[in-house]
């Protein structure tokens, strides 16, 4: 290759590398323009932290699954903000470790579908043909069944327990990640840039993951945000009906199963957790609405 063609390809990266800054600050800037994006970024962030910090707040063992039946069905007070539930746990700290199980799990099926479903569509839609029709027809076959209806299936055969509910969670969503991530692919496989690499005999599997996926990356980031958040709502739906996360473990759908036998007497022991899902879907739906239109070149 001669020296002239080289730096004309240097030339086209550095050139490109700044554009692909360029955009995302600029579409920072329009999320930050965002009221309501910002804040469900804000409360997204807290429950993150509040996460990552609950074993700092309570104690697992004595405060979130061991029974105090001497202090059960509390009110809220100073010493039980949110209240006891049937055994005497405290409401509030079950909670808070119930955003661990929602979060880690909701974000652990996300990404094992965004890798397999990503995978899939990244490599339909770069190659199309018979493997494109073969790939997305599956996909349509499980598109075809309800997502919930198919995670009970699976849990139901599989035996309910936290690590099952992730993995029927995961192949759930694995279709719509093969589709969101296959339509940009078909628009930037026949890019300039891309012609350019095969131009220069550059391999499929560079051009792929060194191309191809990073300039596709918009329509996933905000499907991410609001798959999540189904995802959570999913696991909450289970869990109610017992084929979610099994007990003593906290889970915010579970503590809804378990208080709807008190709730004319003990309303609370429903209202926090039912609050705990709705503020956490909120704030996703919100960061995710303000996701797509940032991303938005049209918004430009």
């Amino acid at each position: 290759m001669s020296d002239n063609n080289k730096n004309g390809l240097q030339t086209a990266d550095l050139t490109k590398k700044y554009k692909k800054n360029s955009q995302f600050k600029e579409a920072y800037k329009r999320l930050l323009r965002n009221k309501t994006a910002v804040l469900g970024m804000i409360i997204v962030v807290l429950l993150i932290l509040m996460a990552l910090t609950a074993p700092l707040i309570y104690d697992y063992d004595t405060q979130v699954i061991k029974q105090h039946i001497d202090e059960r069905q509390l009110g809220p007070s100073a010493a039980h903000p949110f209240g006891t539930d049937e055994t005497g746990r405290d409401i509030l700290a079950r909670v808070v470790y119930g955003s661990r199980t929602s979060l880690s799990v909701g974000a652990s099926s996300v990404a094992i579908a965004l890798l397999a479903g990503g995978f899939l569509g990244a490599l339909a839609g770069f190659f199309g043909g018979m493997f494109d029709n073969i790939v997305m027809r599956i996909m349509d076959i499980f598109l075809a069944i309800p997502g919930t209806l198919f995670a009970i299936t699976i849990v139901a055969a599989l035996g309910p327990s936290t690590t099952n509910l992730m993995i029927a969670m995961s192949i759930s969503s694995i279709p719509r990640f093969a589709r969101i991530v296959r339509g940009p692919v078909l628009t930037v496989r026949d890019s300039e840039y891309v012609e350019a690499a095969r131009a220069i005999g550059a391999k499929n599997g560079r051009i792929i993951f060194g191309h191809v996926i990073p300039n596709s990356l918009a329509p996933v980031i905000v499907q991410t945000t609001l798959e999540v958040a189904s995802i959570i709502l999913s696991i909450a739906g289970l869990s109610f009906l017992g084929l979610g996360v099994q007990a003593p473990a906290p889970e915010w759908g579970a503590m809804l199963s378990s208080a709807r036998t008190y709730l004319r007497e003990y309303t609370y022991m429903a209202i926090f957790p039912g609050l705990a899902i709705v503020i956490t879907i909120l704030a996703l739906n919100l960061l995710g609405d303000g996701l797509r239109d940032a991303l938005d070149p049209r918004l430009k």
